[in-house]
């Protein structure tokens, strides 16, 4: 069989729009999952909505909504966004190092044991999140969290097996916990407000209303200089591109069970 493909005749617009119709590559899909193995960290997903004796605390799912804002005011040039998407990035990049530190530690003193080998512990009931999401900040939120099971059940197994104690195995989960709700509250101190680069720029960087409610936008954000490392096309922005999460149990395998419960943010 004879592998080459004859180019059509550039001349014969009908042939090379045929051709090309038939060639050409459909839009690119794809799914992106996360799997939690601990309470700890499912918690973080959904957060706590407020009641009357406790204040309301943001997981991911907020987290990630109100992202989904400060994403679309960036494509519109909007330089308070691009203020915040700084500010978004460098609490992931702290939280990051916050848990790696804690999880270099503990992987240290099990590789340290000297007649045991162990195993980090794992669910018997992990659940499967699908992510679907409008801007890559909210996946690495989703990221930090992964990173906080994994240091949960290290945590965990290494209280089991005598390595910590009580106090100090719910010292660095609370810790930890506690870095990944902050740095998912940074995204709350935007404020859309339609304004964006030219206007700022037309009266000297600065808005009243603006600067009382976020603060003074610093000069080198306002004229580009300074940016966060990932940033919008200034395009367009599809209003489907952002669902909410949706949490699926596993598959039941033959030696891991799964739960009955269906969990959906809605």
């Amino acid at each position: 069989m004879n592998s080459e493909q004859t180019l059509p005749d550039e001349s014969n617009d009908t042939l090379a729009g045929s051709k090309k119709d038939a060639t050409s590559l459909g839009v690119l899909r794809g799914q992106a999952w996360l799997t939690v193995q601990t309470r700890q960290a499912q918690q973080l997903i959904h957060g706590r909505n407020a009641t009357p004796d406790k204040p309301a605390i943001i997981g991911l799912v907020g987290y990630a909504d109100r992202l989904r804002v400060i994403w679309q005011a960036a494509r519109d040039d909007d330089p308070y966004a691009d203020w915040w998407l700084i500010k978004v990035h460098e609490a992931l990049d702290h939280a990051r190092k916050f848990l790696s530190r804690y999880q270099e530690e503990l992987d240290a003193q099990l590789a340290q044991m000297s007649a045991m080998e162990v195993t980090v512990a794992e669910s018997l009931r992990p659940y499967r999140i699908r992510l679907q999401f409008a801007n890559p900040y909210a996946y690495q939120g989703a990221q930090l969290i992964s990173e906080y099971d994994t240091l949960a059940r290290t945590v965990l197994t290494c209280r089991h097996i005598g390595q910590l104690d009580d106090e100090s195995a719910d010292a660095i989960i609370h810790l930890c916990a506690r870095k990944i709700r902050g740095t998912f509250v940074v995204p709350q101190g935007y404020r859309l407000l339609g304004i964006d680069r030219k206007y700022l720029q037309r009266n000297s960087g600065k808005d009243p209303r603006a600067s009382s409610l976020m603060g003074a936008l610093p000069e080198n954000v306002l004229s580009g200089e300074l940016r966060a490392p990932l940033v919008p096309r200034k395009a367009p922005f599809p209003k489907e591109t952002h669902r909410p999460l949706e949490l699926e149990p596993l598959s039941p395998s033959p030696d891991r069970g799964y739960s009955t419960n269906e969990n959906r943010d809605t």
